[in-house]
């Protein structure tokens, strides 16, 4: 245990310190949610009136991808890249407390999010409701399947390459995860593309649970699961780890 917790606070503090890292966990969703709800500028859901009330649970949405598919996927490409991963897995801690540490800092680490951003969007006038214990339930599920995306790239691709694709991910996912633009605000063809890719399960997840008298669509919660089961299962299957 003693390892399992050093290697945690190890992986932790070098999330932290990472400055490209931090302005794509934090920094970005929290200029997304301060920006867009105080212009006004971007189309609303039939039924919500304040932009708080959309963009907070998008943005929740949006700091889960970061954490677990940006931060995770690219620092343990490049940890793969340079040999960093076959050392440290080769060590008394091994390779199975290797990863629980590695899990361990994504759910730290959004813990930090959180906090961040519910007192940023509390701060702005987010009145929320609904039901949180279905909200954290969301977010493992949404952990699940963005941290499998992003080891399955870093176990098969080299750092730079990495990179480069959580990073197009990422941007595609959030203008196609309804966490900024209404899924009914898309064309026909791409909202129904864009409700089977996790990031939009998730962020309809959030809102449901989030919003006062929101529901779920039960077709977000079978996709959103799905993608919590089936990404991390072919990552451990395609894995490579030097």
């Amino acid at each position: 245990m003693r390892a399992y917790a050093a290697q945690t606070r190890t992986e932790l503090t070098l999330s932290l310190r990472q400055g490209e890292q931090m302005l794509v966990a934090i920094g970005i969703p929290l200029l997304i949610l301060v920006f867009f709800s105080s212009v006004d500028v971007l189309p609303k859901p039939t039924g919500i009136d304040e932009p708080i009330a959309f963009l907070a649970p998008g943005v929740l949405a949006l700091a889960v991808m970061s954490s677990s598919m940006v931060s995770l996927g690219i620092g343990t490409g490049f940890e793969r890249q340079y040999a960093v991963l076959k050392r440290l897995g080769s060590t008394p801690l091994g390779r199975p407390r290797l990863i629980a540490a590695k899990i361990s800092m994504v759910f730290a680490l959004e813990v930090i999010q959180l906090v961040v951003l519910v007192t940023a969007s509390l701060l702005l006038g987010w009145d929320p409701g609904g039901n949180p214990a279905l909200a954290v339930v969301a977010i493992v599920l949404g952990t699940a399947a963005f941290a499998g995306i992003g080891l399955l790239l870093a176990g098969t691709l080299r750092g730079t390459l990495t990179l480069a694709l959580a990073n197009g991910l990422y941007l595609v996912l959030l203008l196609l995860g309804g966490m900024i633009i209404p899924l009914d605000k898309l064309p026909g063809p791409v909202e129904v593309l864009a409700k089977a890719l996790p990031a939009a399960a998730l962020s309809q997840a959030l809102a449901g649970t989030l919003t006062p008298g929101g529901s779920v669509p039960t077709s977000a919660w079978v996709v959103l699961t799905v993608w919590a089961v089936g990404t991390p299962l072919v990552a451990a299957r395609l894995f490579r780890w030097e």
